[in-house]
């Protein structure tokens, strides 16, 4: 499921996947469980290799805006997103550009901050922020559509 949020498909997930896996069996000696399971260990290699994937290709694509343009607020009604499954969710995520994606994944799944987002990705904190803002943006008004709010 992680690979298909940071996707643009089955099989570009299928490939991350791999570069996951890989990853897992490679790096196993740095797996400390004092520190965490092996789920969420797992699982954080696999997102690094699905954001590794994307920058190995050059699929990051982000555009820095200045934030005084963009509203850092959404409405309150924010809750539209409880009324999706993991799959639906997934699917509508994987149709936003990959710079809103990656950030997206990172800062509402993953809970990075925004400084460590940029930090990742070598972007700024406000390009982080102005992705995440879009993002949500896109996905409010596809799932609306979906709906029909």
């Amino acid at each position: 499921m992680i690979c298909l949020r940071y996707s643009r498909n089955r099989q570009e997930a299928e490939d991350m996947l791999q570069d996951g896996l890989i990853g897992i069996f490679r790096d196993m000696h740095q797996f400390d469980a004092k520190k965490a399971s092996f789920a969420v260990w797992a699982n954080r290699v696999i997102a690094n290799a699905a954001r590794q994937y994307l920058r190995k290709w050059k699929r990051l694509d982000f555009v820095d805006h200045n934030l005084n343009e963009i509203s850092n607020t959404l409405p309150s009604d924010e809750n539209i997103y409880d009324v999706l499954g993991a799959k639906e969710l997934t699917k509508v995520i994987q149709h936003l550009p990959a710079g809103y994606r990656v950030v997206f994944n990172m800062y509402v799944i993953e809970g990075f901050k925004h400084d460590e987002i940029a930090k990742h990705l070598g972007i700024s904190v406000n390009t982080s922020k102005s992705q995440l803002f879009k993002a949500k943006r896109i996905l409010r008004k596809q799932i609306e559509i979906m709906f029909e709010y």
